[in-house]
Order: C-alpha cells, then sequence, then structure tokens
C-alpha cells in the first residue's frame, strides 16, 4: 500500500525532472543576454605593457644530438668562454667535437609590474645544426631588454613537445624538436617602470584609430567619474585625469577599465591575405549596382618523352627527347547582377554563386573597388 511519504516523493521526483526539461528547452529558446564592450576590450594604459628579453646561451646534457662543431664554431667557442670562466683553460687549437651542446638563443617576455624574484616562462630556439633539443638543460643565461640592461636570468630543463629517432638511413621525426619551452625558467631580476603613479594625467590609447570610439570611451569615464575627467585628444588617444593616491588611481583604473561602450557601426572594410587567398569582411561592407563577369582560363601543357633508338652496328647513340603538347581552354564566364545596398550576406553569396575561389576573389574584390561599386576599404596583409 502506498503511504503519503512515498506519494510526496514521487511528485518531487516528477517536479525536479519538469524543472529540468523546462530548463534544458529554455536554453534553446531564450536569448543570451548581451555583453556590451567594455573600455578594457578597445583601449589600453600607455606604458603599461609587456617587454621582450632575449638572451644567448648553451643548452648540455643532449644525447649526442647537438651541434656539429664542424657547421656551428660558435657552439664550441662559446663552451669555451664559459669554461674559462669557470677556471677551466681549453689549449688553444683543441679540435673540440662536442655532440652533447647546443647553442640557443632565449627569449621571454617580461609582463608589466614584473617584481625582483617573480619567475615567467621562457622560449628556448636552437641556432645551430642540433638534431634535437629534447632532454637538455639551459644553463644560466642572462636575458636583456633593448636597452642592453639584464632583467632576468633562465636557467632549467627544457620541454620539447616531440619525438624523433633515425636508423639505417631512416628517420622518424614527430613535431618540431629544435625549439622548447621551460615553464618559470627565468627570475626577473630587474624591474621596469611604469607611468602608473607619474604625473596627473594617464593616456589611453585605442587599439584602433576611430574618432567616434574615442568620444564614447572620454563620454562614458565623465558620466561615471564626473565631467571634465577624461578628454578625447584626437582618434586614438584620451587623457584621463588620475587621483593624487596610488592606491586611488588602482581602484580609480579598476572602475573605468569596465565601463560598457555603445561603439558605433565600425567603417566597412575588406582585408585579403595575398599570401593564402583568405578575404574577411566585416558587417557593414556594401555594393552598389554592378554586374560581374567571371571566367576560368586553364593552361595545360603535356609532356611526353621520345626515345630514338639507332640501329644495330651503326655506332649511334640513343637519344631522349620531350614532345610538348601545350592546350588553353578558357570557360565562358556567368553574368551576374548584383542589386544596390547589397549587405555582407548577398555580396558573399553573390561572389559563391560565380564559382570563384579565394584567389579569384581578390581579383574581383579590387575590380569592384575600382569600378566604385564596392563600398569599402580593402586592405592587403
Amino acid at each position: 500500500m502506498e503511504t503519503t511519504h512515498d506519494k510526496l516523493l514521487e511528485a518531487l521526483i516528477k517536479a525536479l525532472i519538469g524543472l529540468t526539461v523546462f530548463a534544458a528547452s529554455a536554453a534553446l529558446w531564450w536569448p543570451l543576454s548581451a555583453h556590451a564592450t567594455r573600455i578594457k576590450e578597445v583601449a589600453a594604459i600607455q606604458g603599461v605593457r609587456s617587454n621582450q628579453l632575449v638572451g644567448y646561451g648553451l643548452v648540455v646534457g643532449l644525447d649526442g644530438t647537438g651541434d656539429q662543431t664542424t657547421s656551428a664554431p660558435f657552439t664550441a667557442q662559446s663552451l669555451a668562454a664559459m669554461l674559462q670562466q669557470m677556471g677551466v683553460t681549453v689549449p688553444p687549437g683543441t679540435n673540440m667535437q662536442i655532440k652533447n651542446v647546443a647553442a640557443v638563443m632565449v627569449t621571454a617576455q617580461l609582463p608589466p609590474f614584473a617584481q625582483p624574484g617573480q619567475t615567467i616562462d621562457i622560449a628556448v630556439s636552437s641556432m645551430g645544426n642540433a638534431k634535437s633539443l629534447r632532454g637538455g638543460t639551459l644553463i644560466a643565461t642572462p636575458l636583456k631588454g633593448a636597452d642592453g640592461q639584464v632583467y632576468a636570468l633562465a636557467q632549467g630543463n627544457l620541454i620539447v613537445g616531440g619525438a624523433g629517432a633515425s636508423a639505417g638511413g631512416s628517420k622518424v621525426q614527430i613535431n618540431h624538436l629544435s625549439a622548447g619551452r621551460v615553464p618559470e625558467g627565468a627570475t626577473v631580476e630587474r624591474s621596469v617602470a611604469t607611468p602608473l603613479n607619474q604625473g596627473s594625467t594617464l593616456q589611453l590609447d585605442l587599439k584602433s584609430s576611430d574618432y567616434s570610439t574615442a568620444r564614447e570611451v572620454a563620454r562614458a569615464i565623465n558620466a561615471k567619474m564626473g565631467a571634465g575627467v577624461a578628454q578625447a585628444v584626437n582618434g586614438r588617444v584620451v587623457q584621463v585625469r588620475m587621483p593624487e593616491a596610488a592606491d586611488a588611481r588602482v581602484g580609480f583604473l579598476a572602475d573605468i577599465e569596465n565601463l560598457p561602450l555603445e561603439l558605433a557601426i565600425p567603417s566597412a572594410k575588406v582585408v585579403i591575405n595575398a599570401r593564402t587567398g583568405s578575404v574577411v569582411m566585416n558587417q557593414s561592407v556594401t555594393l552598389s549596382a554592378c554586374a560581374v563577369a567571371h571566367g576560368n582560363l586553364s593552361v595545360t601543357i603535356n609532356s611526353t618523352p621520345v626515345i630514338s633508338q639507332p640501329s644495330p652496328f651503326s655506332k649511334g647513340e640513343t637519344v631522349v627527347k620531350e614532345k610538348a603538347e601545350i592546350t588553353i581552354k578558357q570557360e565562358p564566364g556567368a553574368l551576374i547582377q548584383m542589386a544596390a545596398g547589397a549587405k555582407l550576406a548577398d555580396v558573399v553569396k553573390a561572389l559563391s554563386a560565380l564559382g570563384a575561389t579565394p584567389q579569384d576573389l581578390l581579383a574581383i574584390l579590387q575590380a569592384m573597388k575600382i569600378a566604385g561599386a564596392l563600398n569599402a576599404e580593402i586592405e592587403v596583409i
């Protein structure tokens, strides 16, 4: 006999199942909340940036996969100089055949506000003809900035994301073996000063030059912090008046960098990568009324070897020549008419209807721009 407790439990389970089904179905039709663009996503504080560090060092402990000194003599010279600093003198003229050492270039990014004692990741890349850096150890290497000062000291065991083996003239390799990383392999020795606590104003640099964006950034800051706090200098720079206290400046920046922005529609632009043939257009690209004809021209060359064999006992020589056949075929181009004011989807659909490849789109878009039918700026990268 079913008790009241069992009925309540069954009703609760049915209610939970119903709520689960409702939540799953609501995720399909309920509109997602739109997140406005924030100031931190369109602007950066001038001077608060990372700095590139570089150094030259040696990787030791390789299993016979290091530099061949005949082709990379600087490895032996660097090793001799390092041993000299440690009190070991190498006789002049010694032919050092070292296969367990490789000369490398060490690079790193010094993040803003990094303080002495903190660690950063480093990248190690072979400079000579080392076959692999797998299993190697980087010897203490000073990392210098653009001013020639040492900002970090790197050392550690390399992590190489690959493997390889060779025997009997055969070789198998997975991924790249002549470069690796050392997580937290460098210790910061010197900090870089930032303009955060210098002067009464701070400069925000927009990531792309746009007057409407600069005006909107200044408007959002003034609406939150008071009139006259921010001023748009030009399409790239916004000057901000900062509080006097250092801790107040941190809180001030934390508040303004998360302010939402109502950005205007970006200017129409078409970006063309001539190396890969990729074409990217933003939502503002439109067309004026035009007609485009597209046809393919193909050239085929077939080469057939022809062998001329001399008669027996004629003392002649066998001659091998090639017979080439060249065929040119031009397919008729379809004429497509595009209406004025077409949007991005219409542009892509119309160009795809022509059967154009990405390489063909390069020529088509440039011709449309010259004809005045493409209402966008073309940038080739």
